[in-house]
């Protein structure tokens, strides 16, 4: 019989997952009990995809503030320190500022401009443009920002961040000075000592601020790399990818994660003989059209992954092959024409017309992103998704 769908995804319910627990075994069994439950039955090269939070809390992967305000005294000294393009989140980044203030004596804290690095917005071009303000050039103080631009909040959350950066900083009896600019250079004004906290232009700020001279620059890739205090670390990431998990405690991203991916392939495969692939994800790679949110705030999309999900889809636009190759055809023989071009088509279609308006991204920052819709990010409580008929094309019947 013909295969009628496509590509499933399927949002997997198992137990809370906490320190300690047996993670391979909760996700093999977990898919398994949903298969006989729901009647499906697993295929190869169906996708298995487990959160980063459930990877990092199965391993008891945290640090505390004092952890970080430890670190960034071992690494910085307690002295006046530049903090420069934080990302403007409760969840994200005001437990490590408090863990930084706290380990510091001054904080100068640079904000870009309108919106830090994910698409978080203060302002909007529109009103840059107004109030005949350069955000490529122009550095505004703290009460030159409030002079022209007032108080604005962020719009979805309504949190004024200028003032809830200087709260969380001050209460920490770290002295704050907050100035708004977007390049890397201008903290050189203020201190020569940085810690940068952008995620994916991070390699270019260190690069730059180190030709401008400045003594000590880190990311915050560069903290908490190895335990302190027997905390948790992440040689890899640092506090890159870390959350909230209490009001004092952050969990970090997953570390050592491929022996879990390989294990459960492995398991998948005993159980049942099916071959299937198995990855960690976090944050799709996707933007918001409204609050134009870049939703990708972890340092990478998938940190562990087995062997076939690298490489990038090579796939034939069927809607070209459909309006101009096969224009003359319809029906079944326009189907079996198509059919016969997958089939025969290219290892390798990149610069091919065939395949113009493809997606020419990682399979694994796709699936990642398809699997972060799935799970959410809030109550649905499936941390484990299985995707299935992904690398099925028109001609799999």
């Amino acid at each position: 019989m013909e295969r009628l769908v496509g590509t499933i995804s399927r949002g997997i319910r198992c137990p809370i997952i906490k320190q300690g627990d047996d993670l391979v075994t909760i996700t093999v069994d977990s898919i398994l009990n949903a298969c006989n439950a729901e009647k499906f039955e697993l295929r190869d090269k169906d996708v298995i995809a487990l959160t980063e939070s459930i990877v990092a809390r199965s391993q008891g992967n945290y640090c505390t503030v004092d952890d970080i305000a430890t670190d960034i005294k071992n690494k910085f000294g307690y002295e006046h320190i530049g903090v420069i393009f934080p990302i403007t989140s409760r969840n994200r980044f005001s437990i490590l500022l408090k863990g930084i203030a706290r380990g510091s004596k001054k904080i100068t804290l640079m904000f870009s401009y309108p919106s830090d690095e994910v698409g978080n917005a203060f302002l909007s071009y529109d009103q840059l443009d107004e109030k005949n303000v350069n955000p490529y050039s122009d550095v505004l103080t703290e009460k030159q920002y409030i002079d022209v631009f007032g108080d604005p909040k962020h719009e979805f959350t309504g949190v004024n961040y200028v003032k809830e950066y200087r709260k969380l900083i001050e209460e920490e009896n770290c002295e704050c000075e907050i100035i708004f600019a977007n390049r890397a250079k201008a903290i050189l004004d203020y201190t020569d000592k940085v810690l940068t906290c952008d995620i994916h232009t991070r390699v270019r700020s260190k690069r730059i601020l180190i030709k401008e001279g400045a003594k000590v620059v880190l990311g915050l890739d560069d903290i908490m790399t190895s335990p302190i205090n027997n905390s948790g670390h992440n040689k890899d990431y640092g506090l890159l990818g870390s959350n909230k998990a209490s009001d004092d405690k952050v969990k970090l991203f997953p570390r050592d994660g491929q022996p879990i991916v390989e294990s459960i392939k492995e398991k998948i495969k005993e159980k049942t003989n099916k071959d299937v692939e198995v990855m960690v994800y976090g944050d799709g790679a996707f933007k918001d059209p409204q609050g134009k949110i870049w939703e990708l705030a972890d340092p990478v999309v998938s940190p562990f992954y087995t062997k076939g999900l690298e490489g990038k889809p090579n796939e034939i636009k069927i809607k070209y092959l459909a309006d101009d190759k096969f224009s003359d055809l319809k029906g079944e023989e326009l189907k079996k024409a198509i059919e016969k071009s997958i089939i025969e088509k290219e290892k390798d279609l990149v610069g091919n017309m065939v395949s113009e308006g493809t997606t020419p991204r990682k399979i694994t920052d796709l699936l990642g992103s398809l699997c972060d819709l799935t799970s959410g990010s809030g109550d649905k409580g499936t941390p484990i998704i299985l995707v299935q008929g992904y690398f099925d094309n028109y001609a799999h019947n």
